[in-house]
């Protein structure tokens, strides 16, 4: 049983970056999680990723491009408001303007940086360099 499938879903990402595949299989599918890798793809940490009907549920085919050093989800899932989103950025990532904070917002899942531009606020659920 699975507590947090998008921290299972980036931990198999992270483990299969390091061993140096070019693709990795990730069940089980959600929207959330369809929705991260989505933002990774437009950020260029991921490369395309496609859902394939299984007998048994939905798996998500990711190709890999090497470009992920680290990437996680952050628990507990944080509310921010759009003025602290650099005190997370010094929390969970090695440098500013470095990676990024993914943010789910009442806008949808975006990144900490189009959050700003907006000028919202929401829950971190995940970041990647």
């Amino acid at each position: 049983m699975l507590n947090d499938p998008l921290a299972n879903a980036l931990s198999k990402i992270m483990n299969a970056e390091r061993l140096g595949r070019t693709e990795v299989l990730v069940k089980p599918v959600s929207n959330t999680i369809k929705s991260v890798f989505q933002v990774l793809q437009d950020n260029h940490y991921l490369g395309e990723f496609k859902e394939i009907d299984d007998s048994k549920g939905n798996v998500i085919k990711v190709n890999l491009i090497g470009h992920i050093n680290k990437c996680g989800a952050i628990k507990p899932r944080f509310n921010s408001g759009k003025e602290k989103f650099e005190f997370f950025e010094k929390r969970y990532l090695p440098a500013k303007d470095f990676g990024l904070l993914i943010v789910s917002t009442s806008q949808g899942i975006l990144t900490h940086k189009q959050a700003k531009e907006k000028g919202i606020g929401g829950r971190m659920i995940a970041y990647c360099y």
